[in-house]
């Protein structure tokens, strides 16, 4: 059972890889980075299945659009609100 759980670790890390966080610490800050870093792995995949033919670019196009209002949703309910806040991390 262990074995199993490791292996599910291992592969989850594969796929959904993380960077560390290096910018300034505010909570708010750290789960935004958390976000941004799952919507750039999931637009990678999308980019991919498109270019191998799996999606159509519409397809990709909607799916990457949803996911952008999704984080611009998240970066507005954190209360990061001017460029400034982000960019001076």
């Amino acid at each position: 059972m262990a074995e199993q759980s490791d292996f599910n670790a291992n592969l989850s890390s594969f796929l959904y890889p993380r960077s560390r966080y290096y910018g300034q610490f505010k909570p708010e800050y750290l789960v935004f980075n958390a976000n941004l870093q799952e919507f750039a792995q999931r637009v990678s995949y999308i980019s991919n299945l498109q270019t191998n033919g799996k999606l159509s670019p519409q397809e990709a196009y909607q799916e990457i659009k949803v996911l952008w209002k999704q984080l611009k949703s998240a970066k507005k309910q954190l209360g990061i609100t001017s460029i400034d806040d982000v960019s001076s991390l």
